[in-house]
């Protein structure tokens, strides 16, 4: 039993790394969606209406940084663990985690321009218009077209 046990480790292993070596190397350039101004001034009167004092960013997102972190910043190839919440603009949560790590070219265009702000140990609230969230497209718990507000500590980049 033990040596069935060992090959289907073994087998496994392999596997994981032919996976790993299909996969396409990332290559980190600038995100270039900008956020419609539609949305941009639905968002800005959002953050004015709340006495929000964030950060507008030219791609038509809003941030406030809690806290920068330290040591080197990640790139839209990173790896990067953390610990988030997102709310919609009613105040209701529709996700949180802590200790998960993702990959940052796979995430929202908002993740992917807003988490490099910070360094590891840093804190960030990002206001998202829908275009650099997930648009039309509604998902689990999201209207389609909602602003999301997203806090987030980056832990460590992986």
């Amino acid at each position: 039993m033990k040596k069935y046990g060992f090959a289907l480790l073994a087998l496994t292993l392999i596997v994981g790394g032919c996976q790993q070596a299909d996969k396409e190397p990332c290559v980190a350039t600038a995100v270039t969606t900008k956020a419609p101004e539609a949305e941009v001034i639905t968002l800005k009167q959002y953050i004015d209406s709340n006495k929000i004092s964030a950060t507008a960013d030219d791609r038509g997102f809003y941030y406030v940084i809690q806290s920068p972190g330290s040591g080197a910043k990640p790139t839209v190839c990173s790896n990067v663990t953390v610990n988030y919440s997102g709310k919609l603009t009613n105040g209701k949560t529709f996700d949180s985690a802590s200790g998960i790590s993702f990959d940052l070219n796979q995430l929202v265009v908002g993740w992917q321009e807003g988490i490099p702000l910070l360094a590891p140990g840093g804190s960030i609230t990002l206001y998202l218009p829908p275009t650099l969230a997930y648009g039309s497209q509604e998902q689990n718990g999201i209207p389609a077209n909602s602003i999301l507000i997203f806090k987030i500590d980056l832990t460590k980049i992986n």
